[in-house]
Formats: structure tokens, C-alpha cells, sequence
């Protein structure tokens, strides 16, 4: 559906890098990602808002970024997958996951990651009920998230040591 709204000049910093583009008002955070910025990690799936495999951080909050406008991120800071690791490692949590199998085919894993790094921000050593209430709105096919849960529990301690 075409629009009849005059482009739009987003100011927007992705993965640290302060960014200036011309969008269309009505397009999603999703295909700014994917489509101008050139950043794939980002996954399309139901575009609805219901799995979470295109979940990304704006201000460190995760939101769903095919229902999200791009143009809700103006003068924000999103996080993607590929701004995770630094100078060549992993983060933490990419390690953990990897350490504990829970990547299967992968589809679902940048959502989760990303998910999983604004919640243990909030929460250093949560429980497994409260990984399974964070990661609620990301959904897995491959994993049955019993390797998900271990690898969020893995990144708690690697990231901020065991619990006192």
C-alpha cells in the first residue's frame, strides 16, 4: 500500500554508530534494519508482533522491530545482534549459548539473545520461572528451551559470577 506522507530523515544510532537515512513514514524498524542498514541477523517472520525472531533493543528496551515504525526509534538507540560482540568475541551470552546448545537452526537465537541481555541488566541471577516469564514472547521450535533456560543461567554467571 503506497503512501502519500513525504519522506521522512530518521536520526537514529545503531550499534553505536550514529546514522542519518531517508524512510518512508510507514516503514517498520524490521525493514529499516534489513533494508537499509543491511543488518540480516535481524530475522522476518510473522511480522505480526507474535514470535519474537525480530526482537531487538531500542534503548536497551526489547521490542518487536515488524511492529515497531521505524520512525518510533527517532533520536533512540537500537541494538541489533551484530552490535552484540565486541572486537571480534562474543558476548557472554552468545558464548553461553553456544556452550549450551541452544542454537538449534538458529531462526529464533538473535530475538532470544537480545531478550535475554535487557533481562539479566534487570535481573543478575534470576530463577528459572522468571528466564521463562522474560523469554515468554520469543518462541523456539528447535530447542524445547531447556538448553535456552541453562544458557540464559550460564550468562547470569559468567557476566556477573555466581550467586551470593
Amino acid at each position: 500500500m503506497p503512501t502519500n506522507l513525504p519522506p521522512l530523515c530518521l536520526t537514529i544510532t545503531v550499534n553505536g554508530q550514529k546514522r542519518q537515512d531517508w524512510i518512508i513514514p510507514d516503514m517498520t524498524l524490521l525493514h529499516y534494519l534489513r533494508d537499509i542498514c543491511g543488518l540480516f541477523g535481524t530475522k522476518k517472520a510473522c511480522g505480526a508482533g507474535e514470535c519474537g525472531a525480530c526482537t531487538v533493543l531500542l534503548n536497551g528496551r526489547p521490542v518487536y522491530s515488524c511492529i515497531t515504525l521505524a520512525a518510533q526509534a527517532m533520536d533512540c538507540q537500537v541494538e541489533t545482534i551484530e552490535g552484540l560482540g565486541q572486537d571480534g568475541k562474543l558476548h557472554p551470552i552468545q558464548e553461553a549459548f553456544l556452550e549450551c546448545g541452544a542454537v538449534q537452526c538458529g531462526f529464533c537465537t538473535p530475538g532470544i539473545i537480545l531478550t535475554a541481555k535487557a533481562f539479566l541488566e534487570r535481573n543478575h541471577h534470576p530463577s528459572d520461572q522468571e528466564i521463562r516469564q522474560a523469554l515468554a514472547g520469543n518462541l523456539c521450535r528447535c530447542t524445547g528451551y531447556v538448553q535456552i533456560l541453562e544458557a540464559v543461567k550460564l550468562a547470569a554467571e559468567k557476566m556477573y559470577g555466581k550467586e551470593a
